[in-house]
């Protein structure tokens, strides 16, 4: 018995080490700090889709660190099993690096931890001290549609983007890669579970949820993107449940599963952290400090009455964005909203603070806020997702609003107009500086240019290929 056993053991042992292994996701860079950062990568038994699949594969994987490209000096991280559990992810939180430092990594990986693979390079650098004077940069993305890009939208005659680089994944990402900005943005609609490819389910089990960020991340400009510029991720409804979807909806899969995919999926916390808490905030350099909101996980019913206790973000979260508002010393204070807060929207919808009947109390009752503790003279923004038009508008309270717009073409619309009676604004109280003119993919770019004394703060929105649809600066108040 003892033998058959040993045979079996080396059976298995072979089986594994002859097994083709890829990173089919390539690697990513998450939740940069200054000190700390997460790395991660997925084990794949192939480098391309299958079948409109990419299977995982069992094995193992670390991560080389190193503040060369050559890799003369690296860390490297403990070596982690590739779980099916875990959809063949390895991410590991790693802690110690040095402010304001370009760090360069690669995984390591295959069936065993003796004669590895070397996944390609990637980079990140780590944030500022608050005292040193560097400019930043970061793209804000929205509406990563999948299924439109590749396949149009459904019940109608779209076919889908035809150019001859389709199977490189968005043409945007290639535009984003080019410019090189220090971090990228994930505001959510990240994947789509309720828009699959022809003939695929719509997401309510966790292997066809997993499936949607397999085809999402198996596109090339993704892996050549991810590897040089590092991450922050946001969650909406398409990436959570379903479109409009709260905590009491009963449609497929349940809240948890929610939340645990997505965390699962992207690196925005630590795998280790037993209650992880995703509204955070970063201080990007001396002059630009951001708050990522979960406007998720704690909302009320979207369609419970709008008055006192109806809430978005929950007490715990409101309480802390606003504590950390007035704490920071930061030029410019940046709002990334998974939704809009001004808009205006469509005036059916229920699900944002922007919708009468929606939590428009809770978005007045912050802007009031804003304005009670003076925080628009100190240089406070938001930027939103979810909308799938880009604009520039104003609040009659003040608060100004940048919208990225769709990252896809084919997942772009027409906005609504302030004075539109089917919008959320029909008495055009709202400015519109900006209201993108033409439906078109694109992104929002903001740059903080710092100087020995005082900054500028740069909104430009571009279309898919690079193209300038609007830029507004503005000065350091």
């Amino acid at each position: 018995m003892h033998h058959l056993t040993l045979l079996g053991l080396l059976l298995i042992s072979f089986s594994l080490s002859a097994q083709t292994i890829y990173t089919g996701q390539g690697i990513m860079a998450g939740e940069v700090t200054a000190y700390s950062v997460i790395l991660q990568t997925r084990l794949t038994a192939s480098d391309t889709l299958v079948d409109y699949e990419l299977p995982g594969a069992d094995g193992v994987a670390c991560f080389e660190v190193a503040t060369d490209s050559a890799f003369n000096n690296p860390f490297r991280t403990t070596w982690q099993p590739a779980l099916p559990d875990y959809d063949y992810i390895v991410k590991i939180q790693v802690s110690g690096l040095q402010p304001n430092r370009r760090y360069y990594y690669r995984a390591l990986y295959g069936a065993d931890a003796q004669q590895p693979e070397t996944s390609v390079t990637g980079t990140f650098r780590t944030l500022a001290d608050t005292a040193e004077v560097d400019s930043v940069s970061l793209v804000v993305v929205t509406g990563m549609n999948y299924r439109r890009f590749h396949y149009g939208r459904r019940n109608n005659d779209s076919v889908g983007y035809q150019g001859a680089d389709k199977d490189l994944g968005y043409p945007a990402v290639a535009t984003i890669t080019r410019m090189q900005p220090d971090f990228f943005v994930g505001t959510g609609d990240n994947v789509y579970y309720d828009h699959p490819p022809p003939g695929r389910d719509t997401a309510v089990t966790e292997s066809v949820m997993r499936q949607h960020w397999h085809w999402q991340f198996s596109q090339p400009r993704y892996h050549q993107m991810f590897a040089k510029i590092p991450t922050y991720w946001e969650k909406d409804d398409h990436d959570y449940r379903w479109n409009d979807a709260d905590t009491a909806s009963a449609l497929g899969v349940d809240h948890a599963t929610g939340i645990k995919i997505f965390n699962e999926q992207v690196p925005i916390v630590d795998p280790n952290e037993v209650n992880p808490v995703t509204y955070r905030t970063h201080r990007l350099s001396r002059d630009l400090q951001i708050w990522l909101v979960e406007n998720r996980d704690y909302r009320s019913p979207n369609l419970s009455p709008d008055t006192v206790g109806k809430t978005i973000w929950g007490k715990e979260q409101r309480e802390w964005l606003q504590r950390t508002l007035l704490e920071s010393d930061a030029t410019y204070k940046i709002l990334i909203s998974p939704t809009p807060m001004v808009g205006p929207d469509d005036a059916y919808k229920k699900d944002n603070h922007t919708n009468p009947g929606g939590f428009r109390y809770e978005r007045d009752l912050f802007l009031d806020w804003l304005n009670d503790n003076d925080l628009l003279s100190e240089n406070f923004y938001i930027i939103c997702g979810d909308r799938h038009w880009q604009y520039h508008a104003i609040d009659p309270s003040g608060v100004e609003e940048f919208s990225t717009g769709a990252l896809v073409d084919g997942n772009s619309r027409l906005g609504r107009k302030a004075g539109d009676p089917n919008s959320t604004d029909p008495e055009g109280l709202i400015q519109q500086p900006y209201l993108q003119p033409k439906a078109s993919g694109g992104f929002l770019k903001l740059t903080v240019a710092a100087q020995s004394e005082g900054a500028t703060a740069t909104f430009t929105f571009y279309d898919e290929n690079g193209v300038v649809l609007y830029e507004h600066q503005k000065e350091a108040r």
